[in-house]
Formats: structure tokens, sequence, C-alpha cells
């Protein structure tokens, strides 16, 4: 004869023998939320006492939440001190998260092309419980973030954010915010006349509305100033250097520059070569590079992320995503801004 499904103990017996709601032992067995270790762990005791039918099912669930994720990131290159400073922070990030805290893996590109990034992508979603990825917005990429995600595991965009559908958030800067300081520092600190404005890509969503906000506020609030047309590094060093010293020689009369891009460190070896100190320049992100610009006054003014504030941020919510169910509201944290200066150096 069968089990008398009747006397088979219940989600309400197991919450009363591990003295918890009904609702604590539901979001164990379906991770609808995050649960504290020791309770899923209480919560597992009490299955295995009372014989409850589910109690394997609890026991995978303490394997899950007890294991430390491993976190994927897809950087670039290791040769940018950007890239450097906020591997550094995320290392940091996760291992000052409590026990078991993520272990991290960074995966740095020197190739940019959207298919090396894509590949990058899925390379660590067959590896890690979650990953972000700083990119340029591209079909290829955006596909490999569809698929990773049907895999399972959730893809952020960090720094830039990304057009992916399945993407599980974003997590960086305001970049409209920081387009209209740049803006806002070239109109109070120089005389109007001719600004040029170097980008990485526009495939960067985030320099895409660096520039944006630049121009309009410009054009809004001080029609005085010419924006040049925008001049592309694609994040190398070398090719903003002489970008740099295209724009130099062609526009003598130039009263600032705005570096929303990388290749910053190209940028400011030209601007030390013409040794023109009458330049406003703001550009991106504190590094000892960008640190000694401020400091010996080629470089006027900084807008930097948060580095560490925003590892940890984006830590936090990868592990979150990791052990609560999909389909969940995306995460739009735009941290803000530090502004660097001489001043506060």
């Amino acid at each position: 004869m069968g089990r008398d499904k009747s006397s088979e103990p219940t989600m309400a017996d197991v919450a009363r023998q591990a003295g918890v709601g009904v609702a604590t032992v539901d979001r164990v067995i379906n991770r609808r939320a995050p649960v504290r270790e020791d309770t899923v762990l209480r919560v597992l005791a009490a299955a295995e006492a009372l014989g409850f039918r589910r109690a394997g099912l609890i026991r995978r669930r303490a394997g899950e939440q007890t294991r430390a994720p491993t976190l994927g990131f897809v950087l670039q290159s290791a040769r940018s001190p950007f890239y450097r400073t906020l591997g550094a922070a995320l290392q940091a990030a996760a291992q000052a998260m409590p026990a078991p805290s993520p272990k991290v893996v960074l995966s740095y590109l020197e190739d940019l092309t959207p298919r090396r990034v894509a590949q990058g992508i899925v390379e660590l979603g067959q590896s890690c419980d979650a990953v972000a990825v700083v990119a340029a917005d591209h079909p290829q990429i955006s596909q490999a973030v569809e698929s990773v995600s049907a895999q399972g595991v959730p893809v952020f965009a960090l720094v830039s954010d990304l057009t992916a559908p399945s993407l599980a958030g974003y997590v960086g800067v305001d970049n409209r915010k920081v387009g209209h300081t740049a803006a806002w520092t070239m109109a109070r600190l120089c005389r109007p006349g001719k600004v040029g404005l170097i980008l990485g890509s526009h495939r960067y969503l985030c320099q895409e509305q660096c520039e944006v906000s630049f121009r309009s506020w410009l054009r809004e609030s001080a029609p005085a100033f010419q924006v040049l047309e925008s001049l592309v590094s694609l994040e190398d060093v070398g090719l903003a250097r002489a970008t740099t010293q295209e724009l130099l020689h062609l526009h003598p009369d130039l009263v600032g520059v705005y570096v929303a891009g990388g290749g910053v460190e190209g940028v400011i070896e030209a601007l030390r070569e013409a040794a023109r100190p009458d330049l406003v320049v703001v550009c991106h992100d504190l590094t000892e590079v960008t640190r000694q610009a401020v400091l010996d006054g080629c470089v006027t003014l900084l807008l930097s992320h948060p580095y560490d504030w925003m590892a940890v941020r984006l830590c936090e919510a990868m592990v979150s995503a990791v052990r609560t169910p999909p389909g969940g509201t995306k995460l739009q944290a735009a941290l803000p801004f530090v502004v660097c200066t001489p001043a506060n150096m």
C-alpha cells in the first residue's frame, strides 16, 4: 500500500520544528529571496528530522547557499592603469564580503573586437556563476549576453551600459551628469572658443552619453563655445597621442580639451610635448598617470569612477543574483562620480 500523504510532514511542520515562518521555508526551497546560512541549515535539520519529502532539495539549496560563488569579469587591456586599478578593487571587494567570500576570475582582453569580447563572455559563463563585462554595445555582444543568461548565469554591464534584453543590471556612473559637469567646467574656467572632444569609440554607450550631454549643455548654457568634430582614439594610447597632436596643430586657438574615453595616457603625452598650460583639460578617472598630470598642471580636472564603491556594489549585486531566482528587476546602479582637482588630491 502507498504511504498516506495526509500523514506526511508539511512545510508548516518544518517551519514549526525549525522555529521559522512558513514563508522562510518557501524561500529556502524556491530561492524566492536570500536566506541567512544558519537559518537554511536549521530548516534543513528540521526537514531531515521530520522526513520531509523535499529534504533532498533543501540539502541542495543549502549547498548552493554555502558554496562560494565564482564571479567572472571581462575587462580591457591590463596595460591600462584604469583597468588594473579596477581589477584590484574588484578583488578587494570580493575578499571583504562575508564568508564564503566569492572567488574572482579577471579576464583582461587586448583584442577588443566584438567577436573576441563576446567569446570572453561565453568562456566565463561556462565556468562562473555570474559575469560582468566592460564592452561596447554591439549585436555580437548582445547575443553572447543572451546566450549566457539563458544558461542561468546573470550578466552585468560595468562602466558602460548595454542594450541586451536579458542583462541583469548596470553598475557605473550617471554619464549624462559627467558630460554636463565637464561642460560646466569648460564654461567656468576658460574663455569662449574652440573645444576639442576625444572619444574612445561611439559604440560605448557611456562615451556617447558623455558626448551628447557635453555638447547639449554648452549649446544651451554657453553657446559662445564651439565644440569641434569629435575625434576617436579607439582606446589606443598611440592613436590618442597622434590624434591630440593633430588637434593642437590644426587649432592653435584651442581653449579646452575634453577626453571622454580611453587612451588618456597618449593625450597627456601630447599635451606635455605641446606645453600648453593655457588649455583647460578635463579627463576621466583617477590613476597614477592622471593623478600626476593633475598635480603638474597638465590636466585641470578629473571626473572619476568611485572604484571601491563601484566594486562593492557590483560584487554584492552579482552574489545576490546568483542566490535568487531569475526574473527580478534589472539593477540600475548609477553611482556618484568623484571630482578630482589639485586642491583635493
